[in-house]
């Protein structure tokens, strides 16, 4: 870390002379996800420069969230900074910092937009929907209706819910039973989507593309003017919802955990790539053949996961999404 130049966090604001929501619209919560990076840079030079102006609210630009791990070209910095994130009295880590930092910003705004990118070497970009309104103890909310129509006007097709009753679930199958230690780690699948949820706020995780597709830093842009025309921030017409014959809706349903180092997939999985029922996915060590329990697609296989992790989740088709 000491090698890294001028590591500093920097935030840019544009408020409106009308009321109006406050949104914050970031890049770089991972430091190889760029894409918005550039789409956020392009989008302050037309405010600066009078071609666009925010007439109503506020939106707030955070350009590089992660600075250490831009610097790097990596993901991480210390570590992933998308896990258990939540102020820290004593920071153990940079990303510690940046959630010193990041999550009382956070709390200040109505709306999140995170624009990432993903690693697999093919893929379209979706969209990392929040859960339905509850009053559960995982994930409790009250602003499904709001989050899904601006999830509908990114300007992309594919949409994924039920992270956290997933990664939840596997949580508590690894659990010995200590209340505690659930609580902890179950902490550990919060990233800057699940945090904002946790301020009142709603949401949006956007997944642009593949890292380095040139067509990435478009998505995210047009993901950021449709946002801001939709919440009514620019005078601009309001974006259409993608059709409901047109989307794809996923719930991610169950997370498959590697038991031994030694457990291998069947073939090259890459996130969406569908499975049938029965169809084998993997072997454990011993041999024993691991088979899909029901038809719908793999999503964030990882085959260099370690032993007692996750190792790849299944979704299912979500036809209910948006209509409720």
């Amino acid at each position: 870390m000491a090698s890294a130049p001028n590591l500093q966090f920097k935030f840019v604001n544009y408020t409106g002379l009308e009321e109006g929501p406050s949104v914050i619209i970031m890049g770089a919560t991972h430091g190889n996800e760029t894409c918005g990076t550039e789409a956020i840079r392009r989008i302050m030079a037309e405010l600066d420069s009078g071609e666009r102006k925010i007439a109503a609210g506020s939106v707030t630009f955070v350009p590089v969230v992660n600075p250490l791990a831009y610097f790097k070209n990596e993901r991480n910095g210390d570590r992933n900074l998308n896990r258990n994130l939540f102020p820290k009295v004593d920071p153990q880590d940079f990303e510690d910092r940046i959630a010193n930092w990041l999550c009382p910003l956070l709390a200040q705004h109505d709306v999140l937009l995170d624009l990432h990118s993903f690693n697999a070497a093919h893929g379209e970009p979706f969209v990392m929907v929040g859960p339905v309104n509850n009053e559960g103890p995982l994930e409790p909310f009250k602003h499904a209706e709001q989050e899904r129509a601006l999830a509908r006007r990114l300007g992309v097709r594919r949409f994924v819910t039920g992270w956290m009753a997933a990664y939840g679930g596997g949580v508590q199958r690894r659990s010995r039973g200590n209340a505690a230690e659930l609580e902890t780690v179950l902490r550990y699948g919060v990233g800057t989507t699940e945090y904002m949820r946790t301020t009142g706020g709603y949401a949006l995780t956007l997944e642009c593309g593949q890292h380095v597709d040139p067509k990435a830093p478009q998505v995210a842009y047009d993901a950021i003017v449709n946002t801001l025309a939709f919440l009514k921030l620019i005078e601009a017409p309001e974006p259409e919802p993608v059709p409901f014959e047109e989307m794809e809706a996923l719930h991610m349903v169950a997370v498959y955990d590697k038991l031994d180092a030694g457990d291998s997939f069947s073939r090259t999985w890459a996130s969406f790539d569908p499975v049938a029922e029965g169809e084998q996915i993997g072997t454990r060590a011993d041999g024993t053949p691991v088979l899909a329990e029901f038809s719908g697609r793999i999503l964030f296989p990882d085959a260099k996961a370690g032993a007692n992790s996750e190792w790849y989740y299944l979704t299912r088709a979500n036809p209910e999404f948006g209509r409720g």
